[in-house]
């Protein structure tokens, strides 16, 4: 299975074939040679399908309202 080593903004820094994800975490932790609680605080370890389906969810709730970018620049009178 595939583990990913994701940042705090959804990145993916790494990627890993492990059988467990405490193997995975673990090759990671040892791979940027910091403490666990420090590793902890800047990445996580997931899953290929969890970050494939937090991905999804925010597609779906990311709602972009391009009229409000539009009127900006458009050459129209306003009344």
């Amino acid at each position: 299975m595939k583990y990913y080593l994701v940042d705090k903004l959804d990145n993916i820094c790494g990627r890993v074939n492990s059988d467990r994800a405490e193997n995975a975490r673990h090759y990671f932790v040892g791979r940027k040679k910091i403490d666990e609680s420090d590793f902890d605080n800047l990445w996580k370890v997931m899953s290929e399908e969890q970050y494939e389906a937090i991905q999804r969810a925010s597609l779906q709730n990311k709602q972009y309202e391009w009229w409000k970018d539009e009127e900006s620049y458009l050459d129209i009178d306003k009344p």
